[in-house]
């Protein structure tokens, strides 16, 4: 049973203090229907909320690298796995089961560490992130032109929904604070007890910059009337809150970006292949009755529409009943239960009014019988039994393309071809999720091809991936979590896609030298600097980027040709056959590429033991113009960037990766070759190195 006799007060967090309303509205636990906190925004300035994290957060964030916010990202989800089992047992009064709890609290703080694992290994070390290759805008080269992405030097509003009260907010604050950008939080009222937990938890840590993490409980005023243009919105919840929100005169007028994750009518397709026997029907009975009872039902990713072959429905209802059976409901804090109460009473009723709607289109095949309940109160808690519907016409019928009912409800609709799957899935007017159930290959490839215009994202699920597969419900960080449509047409997640979108992009075009200043990076035709001292017996810190080195002559002769094609035993025509390579579209035989690479390795290494610890890897490698028998190489070694390498754990040798710049050129200054070389370089020590680890 959950207990608590505390009546909760959950603080706003806004211009570097706690804000407690005296009163408020008041919230009861979704189990026992007792009343567990009083929740309000009275009081609170947002025009002032909004102003401190522009002038307080925003500059502190935009002074760190991305790097920096990275580790500083890294600590704080450490810090808070630490604390979880605090958040788990105010979970359990939403209604959810551990199970449930572990994706909302263990999955937001793993969101936590894969974004800052994400920047440190993709990200430079920089305030900026230089994007695509230079452009070259004139014919000289004294014109260039490279996209950079900076920090938005607002703010970024995040409203949240009430069913993933930690999740949600970490997978908006990471990929924001990032990017540079601090948030503002705005959790759904009925489950902010927990949010605010976890921020209260976050701002006693002093891990993040003050400023950089504000979090608004209750209602949210005349928050949006104070957004100007370099703030973001950033909303989870109803697709019909949505549609208000978005046109919000001052988000309007002011062009504020709008990103929406909206609810939306999911659905899962078994492929006419599948046969009761094999793993992929069972493995799509499982997930159904998952999606439906995970969160009891309330996932804005849930499977609402189950599409299954016409000849399957007798079959599906079976199955899925045996796998019902077993989903014992109740009191989440029990071992013994598998599936809890809904948000709230208020919740409750508004699924069974959806319900309602349903049926005029569906028919009940399972549930409509009240369970057992083991423990929690029928009438005070929020409990709904799980159901499911079946319509027999989906391609007329509108409710179940149209009504979510979002609980543990889902309808069975049936299909006779691949294309009509494909089109029922179509007909909820853009989803989140997807997923597809099957075996073959040419019936996925059938089916994603058919339903990938209108989902964020598809899963293929089947024997050899189930395993390791995170179901069709869980949004990863690495992948987009977002949809077309009713679900919202925003983009959440999605890797660095995330960061990048709260940024602003700026092409910048100047001459190489001056570009190559501003983005750190060396621009091909920029000034180099050449020193007596050989760049690879420089350490990490000595390094410049800029330093470059010019090699000695070395002209190609047959005796290389023929030595390397047996060394490695490639004897391409090209190389080793003068009449078919007379033949050929070089007119003569050419130099190995690959040789090109080594011979130029063999201009520009310094032989002895110094900083230059490995070669780290090798990148955009093209060969230009082919290399013939008497023709002469050198090549120019220059500095590109300098990546600083945390010490991992055990490790006792500072590091760095330093990127080099090569271009090899013939005797008429032509370039043949091109690529970039990355070296593992020695560098000193420094204060953020735990030599002790």
């Amino acid at each position: 049973m959950t207990a608590t006799t505390e009546i909760l007060r959950p603080a706003s967090y806004v211009y570097g203090t706690w804000h407690t309303a005296p009163d408020g509205q008041t919230l009861h636990d979704a189990v026992y229907g007792r009343p567990i906190a009083v929740i309000s925004s009275e009081g609170v300035d947002f025009a002032e909320a909004l102003r401190y994290g522009r002038e307080v957060g925003g500059p502190a964030l935009r002074k760190l690298t991305f790097h920096t916010r990275a580790r500083m990202l890294r600590a704080l989800a450490t810090y808070l796995l630490e604390r979880k089992e605090d958040y788990y047992q105010l979970s359990l009064l939403t209604g959810a089961t551990r199970r449930d709890g572990w994706v909302d609290i263990e999955g937001g703080i793993g969101t936590l560490f894969n974004y800052a694992s994400m920047a440190r290994r993709d990200l430079p070390d920089e305030r900026f992130l230089p994007e695509g290759k230079v452009e070259r805008l004139g014919k000289g080269g004294t014109f260039v032109g490279r996209h950079l992405l900076v920090p938005r030097e607002g703010v970024a509003v995040q409203i949240n929904a009430y069913n993933f009260p930690v999740w949600g907010m970490l997978e908006k604050l990471a990929p924001a604070f990032i990017a540079g950008m601090p948030s503002l939080v705005k959790p759904a009222p009925q489950t902010a007890y927990l949010t605010e937990r976890v921020v209260r938890d976050i701002i006693a840590s002093g891990l993040l910059p003050e400023g950089s993490l504000q979090l608004v409980t209750g209602d949210p005023g005349d928050l949006l009337d104070h957004l100007e243009e370099q703030d973001m919105v950033a909303f989870t919840g109803s697709a019909a809150t949505a549609q208000k929100l978005r046109v919000h005169p001052n988000i309007v007028a002011r062009n504020v970006p709008f990103n929406t994750e909206a609810d939306s009518l999911n659905a899962s397709v078994l492929g006419l292949t599948v046969r009761p026997e094999d793993p992929e029907f069972a493995l799509y009975v499982r997930e159904v009755a998952r999606e439906m009872t995970g969160k009891a039902g309330q996932k804005c990713t849930a499977i609402r529409r189950a599409i299954v072959p016409r000849d399957r429905v007798e079959e599906v209802v079976a199955a899925l009943r045996a796998e019902l059976s077993k989903v014992t409901v109740g009191d989440p804090a029990r071992d013994d239960v598998r599936m809890g109460a809904l948000v709230s009473t208020e919740q409750r009723e508004r699924v069974r009014a959806t319900l309602d709607a349903l049926k005029a289109e569906t028919s009940v095949v399972i549930g409509g019988e009240e369970r057992e309940l083991l423990g929690g109160d029928r009438e005070k808690g929020a409990f709904l039994d799980p159901t499911l519907l079946l319509c027999e016409s989906p391609l007329t019928a509108r409710g179940p393309h149209e009504l979510e009912a979002f609980g543990p409800v889902a309808t069975l609709l049936p299909y006779d071809t691949l294309e009509e799957a494909a089109h029922l899935s179509k007909m909820g007017r853009g989803s989140l999720a997807g997923s597809i159930v099957t075996y073959d290959r040419a019936e996925a490839t059938e089916l994603v091809m058919g339903m990938a215009s209108s989902h964020g994202r598809l899963l293929i699920l089947n024997r050899d991936d189930a395993k390791e597969s995170t179901g069709h419900g869980s949004p990863l960080p690495q992948l987009l979590h977002g949809g077309p449509g009713r679900a919202g047409g925003g983009a959440e997640l999605a890797g660095l896609a995330g960061v990048k979108h709260h940024m602003n992009k700026v092409a910048v075009q100047a001459d190489p030298t001056t570009l190559a200043a501003i983005t750190h990076e060396y621009v091909p035709g920029a000034e180099v600097r050449e020193d007596v001292i050989h760049p690879f017996r420089k350490t990490f810190d000595e390094i410049q980027v800029g330093d470059s080195l010019l090699t000695h002559r070395r002209t190609v002769t047959e005796a290389d040709i023929v030595n390397f094609a047996a060394l490695t035993g490639d004897h391409f025509y090209a190389h080793v056959d003068e009449i078919g390579a007379k033949e050929g579209i070089f007119g003569k035989r050419v130099a190995h590429g690959y040789f090109l690479i080594s011979a130029a390795a063999g201009q520009f290494v310094w032989p002895a033991p110094g900083p230059v610890l490995a070669n780290y890897g090798l990148e955009n490698l093209r060969f230009v113009e082919p290399v013939g028998i008497g023709d002469t190489i050198r090549t120019r070694l220059t500095c590109k960037r300098k990546i600083r390498k945390d010490l991992r754990p055990g490790e006792t040798r500072p590091t760095g990766v330093v990127e080099w710049h090569a271009e090899i050129t013939n005797q008429r200054d032509e370039l043949v070759a091109t690529y970039d070389i990355l070296t593992l370089v020695e560098r000193a020590p420094d204060a953020s190195d735990d030599l002790t680890a």
